[in-house]
């Protein structure tokens, strides 16, 4: 059993930076692939982009790619993600997510879930 808890999220400017925290309880974390989610109001949840067990090999979804980056600290069992130059459109609600299998993530599945929490570009 694994526990995750999203941080960092919060109200940015355009142009601005962010960066959030998934810390995980529980089990040892490096046996987990890990995933980052969004989801804004009325639209389905979508993936941001995902990093390996041992975080040599990292996913980005082309609306990221260039933006935003994925790491990991399996000593701390925390896996980060640093938003950069955001955007109006990534308002959303992010969600960390583990796994066993990095394939059930990029499905948008995933055995364990944090709660979310909010991130808000203004324009």
């Amino acid at each position: 059993q694994v526990q995750l808890v999203e941080s960092g999220g919060g109200l940015v400017q355009a142009g601005g930076s962010l960066g959030l925290s998934c810390a995980a309880s529980g089990r040892s974390f490096n046996i987990y692939a890990v995933g980052w989610f969004r989801q804004a109001p009325g639209k389905e949840r979508q993936i941001v982009g995902t990093i390996s067990k041992s975080g040599s090999s990292t996913y980005y979804a082309d609306s990221v790619k260039g933006r935003f980056t994925i790491s990991r600290d399996n000593a701390k069992n925390t896996v980060s993600l640093q938003m950069n130059s955001l955007k109006p459109e990534d308002t959303a609600v992010y969600y960390c997510a583990a796994d066993f299998d990095g394939l059930v993530l990029h499905r948008g599945l995933g055995r364990y879930w944090g709660q979310g929490t909010q991130v808000t570009v203004s324009s």
